[in-house]
C-alpha cells in the first residue's frame, strides 16, 4: 500500500476520538468504528522476506486433523487417537531453517507444542494444528481465534459424520471471506457422494461458491484409489511460492482495507446528509415566527410599565428595577431551540453539537432584547414624536416669541401715532377701548402658539413606547441572526467532520497498484475457494 496500514488506524482512532468529545457520534459508534492493529503471518518470522506458507487444520473433535498433519508431513508429530482424544493445544511444525520470531508473552506462540524438521520438500510450509474448535473448553476457541490473523491457508477438516458441526459453522459465516479456505473430507471411506453433495450446499450457504474439497482417508495405513491425499499435498506444495505468499499477504491487507472501508462508509452514513438541513432551515424560520409573535404579545405589558416609568422620570428606568425579559421569555424562546434541536435529532444529525452551538444563544437572547430596548428607548426620547410635530412645536415655540413682539410693536406704534394725533389737532386720546383691546391682542399672541405648543407636544409614553417596540423588532431581528449562525457553524461542522470521514475514505483507495494487486487476489481468491478445477 502507498501508505502505512498504522498511520491509517492512527488517523482514524483521532478523529474517532475528536468526534466523541465534540458529540458527533456516540460510544457504541466509537466502539464500532474502534479498529485494532491487525497481525499477519509475518510477524512469526524473524525474516518474512523469504517465509514459508502458514497452513492450518481446524476442525472438530474426531475428525482426523492430526492424522492428516501427519500423513502430509510424513511425520508422527501430532498426537493422535487415544492418546490425545481431544486436542487442547497447538502444535506448530517447520523446517529447522526456518527462524521464528522472538515474540513477546502475549504472542500466540506461548503454550504450544513446536516440532522441526529437515525435510527439504516441506521447507516452504509451515504447519499448524489447531486445537478442537468444537470443545466445550471455551479456551480452545479463544486459541482458534487468536491464531486465525497469523495463519495463511486454513485447511478446515471434516467427517462424513461430523461435518454439520454448529460452532464451526459459526466461524464459517463470521471469517469466510477473511482467509484462503481448503476442505477436506477425511474418513472418506466411511461416506458417500450424497453427504459430499450436502456438505458443498452447507459451504455454499456460508458464500464459498464451487469449493475445493479433497476427499481423504488418513486413518489407514494401505492408500486407497478413492484417496486425494497426493493432490491435497500437491496443491499446498504448488501455493508454497515466494509469489503466492507475497500475494495472500497483500489479499490480507486488501481484505483489513475493505473492513476499515466498510466500517467508514457505515459511519459516513450515520452522519446524515447535507440534505436534512433543508428541513431544519425550514423548520427554524416556521417556529420562530411562531415564538416571535408570542414574544411580541408577551412583551406587551412589560412595555407598557417601561413606558409609563419613562413619562413620570422622562429617563429610561434602571434595567433592575424593569426587565422585559424575564423567566417566561426565556422559557419561550428555549422551547424554540429545544425544537430545533429535536428537529435535527429526528432528521438523523448528532443533536449535542447543535445543542452546544444554541447555548450561546440561550444567554445572549436576554441581553439584545435589554439592550436594545434601552437603546430604542433613549433615542426615541432624545426626538419624540414625529417630524410634523416636531416642526409644528418648532414654529409654535418660534411663534411664542415673535407673535407677542410683533403684536407689542403694533400696539405701541398705535399709541404713539395716537398720542402725536391728540397733542397737535387736540383729540382726545386713545381710550379704554383701545387698551383693553391692545391686551387682548398681545394675550391672545402669546396664548395661541403657547396653547398650540402644549397641544402638539409628544407623548413621552408613546415616544418611549414606539423606541421600546422599535428596539425589540431590532433585537428580534439579532437573536433570529444568532440562531441563523448557529445553524450555519452546525452545518459547517458537519460538512467538516464528513469531509474528514470522507478524506480516510480516500487514503483507503489510495495505493500503490491496488488494481493489479486486486486482481491477483482475487484470482487467487478464486482459485483457493471458488475453483474445482485447480
Amino acid at each position: 500500500m502507498a501508505y502505512e496500514y498504522s498511520d491509517l488506524i492512527a488517523e482514524i482512532e483521532a478523529w474517532t476520538q475528536q468526534s466523541i468529545n465534540d458529540g458527533w457520534i456516540d460510544q457504541q459508534q466509537a466502539n464500532f468504528l474502534t479498529i485494532e492493529q491487525q497481525s499477519s503471518a509475518n510477524e512469526l518470522f524473524a525474516n518474512n522476506s523469504d517465509r514459508p506458507l502458514v497452513v492450518a487444520f481446524m476442525g472438530g473433535t474426531g475428525v482426523g486433523k492430526s492424522s492428516l498433519l501427519n500423513k502430509l508431513s510424513g511425520q508422527a508429530i501430532a498426537k493422535t487417537g487415544e492418546v490425545r482424544p481431544t486436542s487442547k493445544e497447538v502444535t506448530l511444525y517447520h523446517h529447522q531453517l526456518v527462524s521464528l520470531h522472538q515474540l513477546q508473552e502475549t504472542f500466540p506462540l506461548q503454550d504450544i507444542q513446536i516440532a522441526q524438521h529437515a525435510d527439504a520438500s516441506n521447507q516452504h510450509v509451515l504447519w499448524i494444528d489447531m486445537p478442537d474448535f468444537d470443545s466445550t473448553e471455551e479456551k480452545n476457541k479463544h486459541i482458534v481465534m487468536q491464531w486465525l490473523p497469523y495463519v495463511d491457508v486454513l485447511i478446515y477438516v471434516v467427517s462424513p459424520e461430523r461435518y454439520r458441526d454448529n460452532k464451526a459453522w459459526q466461524l464459517l459465516l463470521a471469517e469466510g471471506a477473511s482467509h484462503a479456505w481448503l476442505f477436506v473430507m477425511n474418513q472418506w471411506d466411511r461416506g458417500d457422494s450424497s453427504q459430499l453433495e450436502d456438505f458443498k450446499q452447507q459451504l455454499a450457504k456460508a458464500g464459498f461458491d464451487n469449493p475445493i474439497i479433497f476427499k481423504t482417508i488418513c486413518h489407514l495405513e494401505q492408500a486407497l484409489e478413492q484417496d486425494e491425499l497426493p493432490q491435497l499435498k500437491q496443491s499446498i506444495t504448488a501455493l508454497a511460492t515466494a509469489n503466492t505468499v507475497e500475494q495472500l499477504e497483500q489479499r490480507n491487507l486488501q481484505q483489513r482495507n475493505d473492513s476499515i472501508k466498510k466500517k467508514l462508509l457505515q459511519c459516513l452514513q450515520a452522519l446524515a446528509n447535507e440534505q436534512v438541513f433543508v428541513a431544519i432551515e425550514s423548520a427554524q424560520l416556521q417556529r420562530w415566527q411562531q415564538t416571535k409573535e408570542q414574544l411580541r404579545l408577551g412583551f406587551e405589558w412589560p412595555v407598557k410599565q417601561w413606558s409609563l416609568a419613562c413619562a413620570k422620570t422622562a429617563n429610561v428606568p434602571q434595567q433592575d428595577k424593569t426587565s422585559l425579559w424575564d423567566e417566561w421569555a426565556q422559557s419561550r424562546f428555549n422551547d424554540y431551540l429545544d425544537e430545533l434541536i429535536l428537529t435535527a435529532d429526528q432528521q438523523g444529525l448528532a443533536s449535542t453539537p447543535l445543542r452546544n452551538i444554541l447555548a450561546a444563544c440561550r444567554g445572549k437572547a436576554g441581553q439584545h432584547i435589554q439592550m436594545q430596548a434601552e437603546l430604542g428607548c433613549r433615542k426615541a426620547l432624545i426626538n419624540p414624536g414625529n417630524i410634523v410635530q416636531r416642526g409644528v412645536l418648532k414654529l409654535a415655540r418660534l411663534s411664542e416669541v415673535l407673535l407677542p413682539i410683533v403684536t407689542m410693536s403694533v400696539v405701541g406704534y398705535q399709541v404713539f401715532q395716537g398720542f402725536y394725533q391728540s397733542a397737535v389737532t387736540d383729540q382726545q386720546f386713545l381710550g379704554v377701548d383701545f387698551a383693553v383691546h391692545s391686551v387682548l391682542l398681545i394675550s391672545i399672541s402669546w396664548l395661541l402658539p403657547y396653547f398650540i405648543s402644549k397641544k402638539m407636544r409628544p407623548s413621552l409614553e408613546k415616544a418611549a413606547t414606539k423606541g421600546l417596540n422599535t428596539g425589540v423588532e431590532a433585537a428580534m431581528s439579532l437573536i433570529e441572526i444568532d440562531v441563523q449562525q448557529g445553524v450555519n457553524e452546525f452545518k459547517a461542522q458537519h460538512q467538516k467532520v464528513a469531509g474528514a470521514l470522507q478524506l480516510l475514505l480516500e487514503r483507503c483507495d489510495q495505493q500503490a497498484g491496488i488494481e493489479k494487486r486486486e486482481q491477483e487476489s482475487e484470482q487467487l481468491a478464486r482459485m483457493l475457494v471458488n475453483s474445482e478445477d485447480y
